[in-house]
């Protein structure tokens, strides 16, 4: 196993407007950091509750054969089927032992090195159990500094409710449910999302809104090339695509769009200044410029007026993008107001742990004629099939399942349960209570001001609304000694140059830490600090109070009302925030209340105790751009979860920032990139890729200026090997890489998957193995094993990050040695290779908090037990496949009749025989109360079921036994019992509601409708709503909340 060392450079005293070059220092790979160095005795107990003196990285490790060996094991609590059940499900397959199920379903060719649970073997992952787990987690979390950081830049310490935080954040039925394609089984959600979209369009002032992106910087990624989308073609073929962006812009952001801009063709500029961008403006005119980027309050502090500059851009025919923040929102006068085409930004400050960077929830939010350019997801209000109101997602038409290499977006993946967060903590303090919490804030920044005023530093932005840019030299001091000092303190400001540093306050902000923020200012001119009374007098002075902070701020005043509707201003006590969120969450089917079996997604149990550290403020509470010598803890972590990673994947080395399995699409693509430009071989731009391929592979090929040439497939479902050589050696010359999944997402091992990576390698291409359906084969093989180059993960798919109703994800990627120099870095933290990508996400390491529950699942499960994983995934799958046979067409298998994790179910005969689509048999379904398979893809009559391992053959017994039912009500179409139009079928899902009407004209009694099987009548998710009409929701668009009475 080759170990990845991570480059990091400290962030030093630089953190500057634009982006900035940092020297990097190659950390060590030691045992000192890898492990606490212990300074106790080298071996120590793990089964103590009570901590413990010596560190369980320590500790004595028995054997599986000992009495002390745990009985807390994660690998029985995390699989479903129990040795019998094992055992019997082989027997239906026809086998005696597992390894024989195993080589007839994975090609023998291509199997891996077993996983063992030895630490000091190559292949070896030494398991934890979950107590000794624990114990790990506080070790690591106690080399993470607690310190409190101001140094924003689009991050601010957040006071999470706790109301939200335990029955949103740490609620199984919140965090396991998935996006919401089944809507009337998700109308919770899909109500909080819109919550969501309605804060997001009230404060910018724009009309329509989506349901979150990933990051800040990505979603301005996005609205740059929205910009692009949005120029006729004749102009753009004359040179109209130069994006400008202000250099006040957060340099992280920066660095994404110059990630993003290069596959596009788009000419960035960042202008010299922001006194000069309006000329800049006007020197590009109607020819040139595409799109302009300003940022509202920009990172330095400023409050600018940029009305005049909105008003130029869009005379020359181009789109006026905004990076803001919504609690500053509250108080300054929406760039909606002001000529904003597009307004984006990171919602975190609204209740969201900071988290070393992520995951949070990006807003964003656009003109009514961009709707149908705009990234992500859409919720909107439609009717359902009894005339009530009901939300789905909206214009699906825009994604990429549809329009794959034509999509100017490759976002699959939100961050809805980031966005719910945010939604509720903004309907918990209602207009008025984030109206308050941002004068505090406003109040506490001039109260800061003027105490460094009085000490000689000059404050540099002299609008502000919660940041301040201080000239340090004006007091006779450096930079370099206020950074001394506030560390001293535990205060960390934001470093810009040697006399200048930034300081952004927040909600948390209180009376001892102002102080604390002052008395730094005090010690560095060698005074004694002062004492809160001092601030209470000069706030006073002031004349700033509890019933100041609503007064308008001085400059650029909201005047307009924000959030009128009930929802934000009615549930502002606990007992009735907590009623609205159980209200919701009872209309959410989730993985609390049953198997949810979409084919590559992958919904296996999200542990509580993988899940626990998350809320812990040693992981909670760091700002991304903390020195790197803080964040130690992170720095195990992280190098931890690569290198096993890497090891599991069959690569040599791993970057964890992309965001999402798209996000880590497009990274490995421009890798691929980087690494033919370095051998002067940059006019590679073919990507070919299966037809069979998800939406997001072609969409993120086009994103990096690629050419997609479309592969295709064999009856059996299997790549047509001839097809891709004789494409391969037509584009020889200029192929850069191909895409594909494995196993397919026909659900199957393929033969030639070694074959086709050959053909792609011998006509100089690389080879990208989507990794999505990796939960099958861990331990067994590999995606480097097979033949790829590069490759992403989904560690919300395979190794246990819940879906959070959809989102958030992390898709890092791995890769060979020589691609690992390309590894994408950062403007402000240096990561990855020494010839690195620019930045792919706005943080260094992504969404860095949520890896540690992939670190914890592999921790717990160790190598034997991911195999084990992936052995029964493989296995449910299977006996589900095998049971289902007499009654369906189980469309692919490989030569043996087997399948791989999940299995394709052809309902295209029964469109003739009985007049029944794919969407009544899914409709239909969610009256045995299961949530349906992935409908319509990757073929457009198939159902695609995926167990995984966590589900018990009970629950597999009851899902296949409902499949049977449903085919027998299909059978009494056929024959003609049932009517073709007015059906069950045709009419599901059935709500409870039906139990009440005073009229029954359905041609079968109710009880067939909503009891189908015996065992519902004890036991029932009820749909809350009856067929969701999407055709009426896209053709009356809707995407905010007001009153029910209203759409009613």
């Amino acid at each position: 196993m080759s170990i990845h060392v991570v480059r990091r450079a400290a962030v030093g005293r630089q953190l500057l407007a634009r982006p900035v070059s940092l020297s990097s220092r190659s950390i060590s790979s030691s045992s000192y950091l890898l492990r606490p160095h212990p300074t106790t005795p080298a071996h120590s107990s793990t089964t103590a509750v009570q901590p413990h003196p010596h560190p369980p990285s320590t500790s004595f490790h028995p054997s599986k054969s000992s009495i002390f060996t745990p009985l807390d094991t994660f690998l029985p609590r995390h699989l479903g089927p129990r040795q019998s059940d094992v055992e019997s499900m082989l027997s239906t397959l026809g086998y005696k032992s597992m390894d024989a199920f195993i080589d007839d379903t994975i090609p023998k060719g291509i199997r891996v090195d077993a996983l063992t649970d030895k630490e000091g073997d190559k292949t070896g992952i030494r398991p934890f159990s979950e107590l000794e787990l624990a114990r790990r987690v506080e070790e690591v979390a106690s080399l993470n500094k607690p310190m409190k950081s101001y140094i924003g830049m689009g991050y601010h310490n957040a006071i999470v409710p706790p109301v939200i935080q335990r029955n949103v954040l740490e609620n199984p039925a919140w965090y396991t449910a998935y996006t919401p394609y089944s809507p009337e089984q998700s109308q919770g959600r899909l109500e909080s999302l819109i919550n969501f979209q309605t804060v997001t369009i009230s404060l910018t002032g724009l009309p329509i809104a989506n349901a979150s992106l990933l990051d800040e910087a990505t979603a301005a990624g996005e609205a740059m090339a929205m910009c692009l989308a949005s120029v006729p073609k004749n102009k753009l073929s004359k040179g109209k695509k130069v994006f400008l962006v202000s250099p006040s812009v957060a340099p992280q952001t920066i660095a994404v769009l110059q990630t993003r801009a290069s596959g596009f063709g788009i000419d960035l500029r960042v202008a010299k200044s922001n006194e000069s961008f309006i000329s800049e403006v006007e020197e590009l005119g109607e020819e040139k410029l595409m799109g302009a980027l300003v940022q509202y309050p920009d990172v330095n502090g400023n409050i600018g007026d940029w009305q005049e500059v909105a008003s130029k851009v869009k005379s020359t025919g181009a789109k006026m993008v905004v990076a803001s923040d919504l609690l500053a929102l509250t108080m300054l006068k929406p760039p909606g107001e002001w000529g904003a085409d597009i307004v984006c930004g990171n919602s975190q400050r609204f209740g969201v742990p900071v988290g070393y960077g992520g995951p949070h929830a990006a807003f964003f939010a656009c003109t009514d004629d961009l709707k149908r350019k705009m990234p992500g997801r859409l919720v909107g209000l439609s009717k359902d099939s009894r005339g009530g109101p009901a939300y789905r997602l909206a214009l699906q038409t825009r994604e990429q399942h549809i329009r794959r290499e034509k999509a100017t977006s490759n976002v699959c993946t939100a961050q809805a349960l980031l966005a719910n967060m945010t939604a509720m903590y903004a309907v918990y303090h209602g207009p008025e209570g984030l109206r308050k919490i941002a004068g505090k804030v406003h109040s506490l920044t001039r109260i800061l001001s003027e105490s460094l005023a009085s000490l000689g530093f000059t404050t540099v932005n002299k609008t502000y609304f919660d940041t301040l840019t201080i000239d340090v030299s004006s007091a006779g001091v450096t930079a370099a000694q206020v950074h001394e000092e506030s560390v001293k303190a535990s205060i960390n400001f934001r470093p810009i140059d040697d006399k200048t540093i930034g300081i952004t306050l927040d909600e948390s902000v209180g009376p001892l830490d102002l102080t604390d923020i002052v008395n730094v200012f005090y010690r560095v001119k060698g005074q004694k600090g002062i004492e809160p009374e001092h601030l209470e007098q000069l706030a006073s002075k002031l004349e700033l109070s509890s019933e100041s902070v609503t007064s308008p701020i001085a400059q650029h005043a909201r005047t307009s009302e924000f959030l009128t509707q009930p929802v934000f201003n009615k549930h502002h006590s606990e007992t009735h925030m907590l009623r609205y969120m159980m209200h919701l969450q009872e209309k959410d089917y989730s993985l609390v209340h049953g198997m949810i079996p979409l084919g590559s997604c992958t919904m296996k149990l999200n542990s509580t105790s993988s899940m626990a550290p998350l809320s812990w403020k040693e992981f909670g509470g760091i700002h991304p751009f903390a020195p790197v010598d803080q964040v130690k803890g992170y720095e195990v972590l992280i190098k931890e979860l690569e290198d096993d990673l890497s090891l599991v994947t069959g690569y040599d080395a791993t970057s964890v920032q992309p965001n999402s399995g798209a996000s880590g699409e497009y990274a490995g693509l421009k890798v691929i990139q980087a690494y033919h430009k370095s051998k002067g071989e940059g006019h590679r731009d073919v990507c070919l890729i299966p037809l069979s391929a998800h939406g997001t592979n072609p969409a993120s090929a086009a994103m990096v200026g690629y050419k997609v040439v479309p592969i295709k497939a064999l009856s059996d479902g299997s790549l047509d090997l001839a097809d891709l050589k004789e494409k391969a050696e037509k584009h020889k010359d200029n192929l850069a890489s191909f895409m594909v999944t494995y196993p397919s997402t026909f659900g199957v091992f393929e033969e030639g998957i070694e074959e086709a990576c050959q053909i792609v390698h011998d006509n100089g291409g690389q080879v990208y193995v989507d990794g999505a359906n990796c939960n099958s084969l861990v331990g067994l093989t590999s995606l480097g094993r097979v033949g790829g180059d590069v490759s992403h993960t989904n560690l919300h798919k395979t190794f246990s990050i819940p879906h959070g109703g959809g989102g958030p994800g992390v898709g890092p990627i791995s890769c060979k040695s020589h691609l690992s120099p390309f590894l994408p870095t950062h403007p402000l933290v240096a990561t990855g290779g020494s010839q690195a990508i620019p930045a792919v996400s706005a943080a260094p390491y992504g969404s860095a908090s949520i890896n540690t529950i992939s670190w914890a699942y592999i921790k717990m499960l160790g190598g034997e037990g991911l195999t084990e994983v992936s052995k029964i995934a493989l296995l449910n799958a299977n006996y589900i496949a095998e049971r289902l046979r007499p009654y369906y067409n189980v469309r692919f298998s490989n030569k043996n009749g087997r399948v791989a994790h999940e299995c394709l179910v052809d309902l295209g005969e029964f469109e003739k025989s009985a007049g029944l689509k794919v969407s009544d048999f899914s409709k239909r379904l969610q009256d045995y109360s299961f949530h349906p398979p992935t409908a319509q893809w990757p073929i457009s009559t198939c159902w695609l079921i995926e167990p995984t391992e966590s589900e018990s053959k009970a629950e597999l017994d009851r899902f296949i036994d409902a499949l049977i039912s449903i085919r027998k009500e299909v059978d009494e179409i056929v024959s003609g019992e049932q009517s073709k139009e007015n059906n069950v079928f045709k009419n599901a899902p059935h709500p409870l509601s039906i139990l009440i009407d005073d009229k029954w004209d359905k041609p079968y009694f109710r009880e067939k409708a909503v009891f189908p099987v015996p065992s519902l009548k004890k036991n029932k998710f009820w749909p809350s709503v009856g067929r969701v009409d999407d055709a009426a929701g896209d053709l009356n668009l809707i995407c905010e909340c007001g009153s029910v009475e209203e759409y009613a």
